[in-house]
């Protein structure tokens, strides 16, 4: 006489085959891993509508000295003209410098302090950021250090748009956000 053959239940399968597609996946990502990975390249020259954009020129690599006039003591410093940040210690010497990208409304020069700090949200131009470091309000616009959560550079503005993140790549922002404690100076120059 025969025996019936059992089947196995619907959701066995289902945790069966969800089960070999995790392992699968997990295969793929060990693999991607070993593979090629992008790089950044410093040979592209910037086109006439990015100057907005921090320089990669060899020059960016040169040590850069802090502006006179810019305080003294420990602060952040943030040059307008040279779209330039410089993280000064308290001998007045400058730990970090680099280049960002600001916001289409910026910070009259003067000394401001860093007074909110947020981990992460949207930035008036929709992109997600994070290290947000609020130090001043210019026409009604906060102003605020910051970097794209995906390490990118902000989109060109929208015609008409108010836009207050001066942001910087990823390392920069990691680096503000660890310096720029509440109540630290920003100096802003020309």
């Amino acid at each position: 006489m025969p025996v019936p053959a059992r089947r196995l239940p619907s959701w066995a399968w289902v945790t069966g085959l969800t089960a070999v597609a995790l392992v699968l996946v997990a295969m793929l990502a060990v693999r991607a891993e070993d593979g090629p990975q992008p790089t950044a390249s410093a040979s592209k020259k910037p086109s006439p509508s990015a100057s907005a954009k921090p320089s990669t020129s060899p020059d960016d690599a040169k040590p850069v000295a802090v502006p006179n006039g810019s305080g003294t003591g420990r602060r952040i410093v943030y040059s307008l003209a040279q779209k330039r940040v410089w993280l000064v210690d308290a001998s007045d010497a400058a730990r970090r410098t680099f280049a960002v990208w600001p916001g289409t409304v910026g910070p009259a020069p003067g000394t401001y302090t860093v007074g909110t700090r947020r981990e992460t949200n949207t930035g008036s131009d929709g992109v997600k950021i994070e290290n947000i470091v609020f130090f001043a309000i210019s026409s009604g616009v906060n102003i605020a250090f910051s970097n794209a959560l995906d390490g990118s550079s902000p989109p060109p503005p929208v015609s008409g748009t108010q836009t207050g993140g001066v942001r910087m790549k990823a390392a920069d922002g990691d680096a503000v956000w660890k310096f720029g404690t509440a109540g630290t100076t920003v100096a802003v120059v020309k």
